[in-house]
């Protein structure tokens, strides 16, 4: 298996017809209709709230309207912008934009990006939010530290993407992966800072899966998943013995939807960073509650779709066997599923499929033991999950 190799590579190079332009499909991979429109409002206007560690961020209007937007913009602000994180103004943009994977793009694809912003995007005069973060903390000159300490200057472009060459082909699904995908935002841990951990594959810590939002982003290293079901998840949301919720449901509907059906080697080669060591401890660990109190609840409530043996059924219900809910340590995400539901996303070809909540059908035992079930059973030693340990994860996802 190579070091690096493809995933999104030919996923990514999806291919642009003439009627839409480079800019707008280097847009739909970057996310920025996802991130910059609120629900319910214009396209890139803004508007959209970001829960942080140091309170709530709110994303600004990037249509090129002159007075709330982008319209004064010169090609070298919004350069600045999306590769450095500097506003026009000159002050520092926060990293809730993920510009250090941004500094990776491309000249020509930052120039397609402005062109499209400045004459394809409908303008809006959808006024700017102001941040909702204490005046104590909220001053901006600390991230030209942070700045210095975690990003790179902007990078050289690379090979054209239509070489049929397999090394041309690594390298531009590597650029899009780790530049303007920047799948790394979600899936790869954070430090104290709130910065990536790493920003490439060279790192092992890269792709690893971290907690955000109160969901797992899961590992993609080693994933074991073959081409054809990661093609299918990055397209439709689901698989047929997978599916996605939380944040990447949206990921999902606002950009991967669009990209073509290809090989998913990239990803699929990437090295597994994850040790048993912390598996192995909580598998031989005392429990208070014996697991299979959960099984009655199980049986009645989630076996008609997932099976008695959690394999899931085809196309439809994802199996709880691997299933990175199920396996990661922190209980929340499968909470958040089981007490909230989840629905996959509704895409081009495709109806979503949704899984019912359960929160207030379930007592708080019969939650925390059909929790506990599911994670003894199919969680790889997962520990047990406490009542006390219950009742915080609920206050947190109110």
């Amino acid at each position: 298996m190579r070091n690096v190799t493809v995933l999104i590579t030919c996923l990514f190079t999806a291919s642009v017809s003439a009627a839409e332009s480079n800019g707008e499909y280097i847009a739909r991979i970057s996310d920025c209709v996802a991130c910059h429109t609120a629900e319910g409002g214009a396209a890139m206007a803004g508007g959209k709230k970001f829960p942080t560690p140091v309170g709530d961020i709110y994303s600004t209007n990037i249509t090129p309207d002159k007075t709330h937007g982008i319209g004064n913009y010169s090609y070298d602000d919004f350069e600045k912008a999306v590769r450095q994180g500097i506003a026009k103004d000159g002050h520092p943009l926060y990293p809730a934009m993920p510009y250090p994977s941004y500094s990776k793009l491309s000249d020509a694809d930052v120039q397609a990006l402005y062109s499209y912003f400045m004459h394809d995007v409908k303008p809006s005069a959808e006024p700017n939010k102001e941040n909702a973060i204490p005046w104590l903390i909220s001053a901006r000159w600390p991230l030209h530290i942070w700045n210095w300490l975690f990003t790179n200057a902007p990078t050289a472009a690379v090979e054209d993407n239509k070489a049929d060459d397999t090394a041309a082909r690594v390298k531009r699904g590597a650029y899009l992966v780790e530049g303007p995908g920047h799948c790394g935002s979600c899936h790869t841990p954070r430090g104290m800072a709130m910065n990536e951990k790493a920003y490439t594959n060279a790192d092992a810590e890269y792709l690893s899966g971290a907690m955000i939002d109160g969901w797992y982003a899961p590992s993609l290293r080693g994933t074991g998943m073959s081409e054809q079901a990661l093609t299918s998840l990055l397209l439709t949301g689901k698989s047929k013995h997978a599916a996605v919720s939380g944040s990447m449901s949206e990921v999902v509907s606002q950009s991967t939807q669009y990209l073509t059906d290809e090989d998913a080697q990239y990803l699929l080669s990437l090295k597994s960073a994850k040790t048993e060591s912390a598996r192995t401890a909580a598998a031989t660990a005392s429990w208070s509650n014996s697991p299979e109190a959960g099984k009655v609840t199980y049986n009645r409530y989630c076996s008609t779709c997932h099976g008695l043996e959690g394999k899931g059924t085809d196309d439809n219900a994802p199996s709880l066997i691997h299933n990175p809910l199920v396996m990661v340590d922190d209980p929340t995400p499968l909470f958040r599923v089981i007490a909230h539901g989840a629905e996959t996303p509704t895409t081009r070809g495709n109806v979503s499929f949704k899984m019912p909540a359960y929160g207030g059908l379930l007592s708080d035992s019969e939650m925390r033991d059909v929790i506990n079930y599911v994670r003894k059973s199919w969680g790889e030693g997962n520990g047990e999950v406490s009542q006390e340990d219950l009742s915080g994860i609920k206050k947190a996802s109110h």
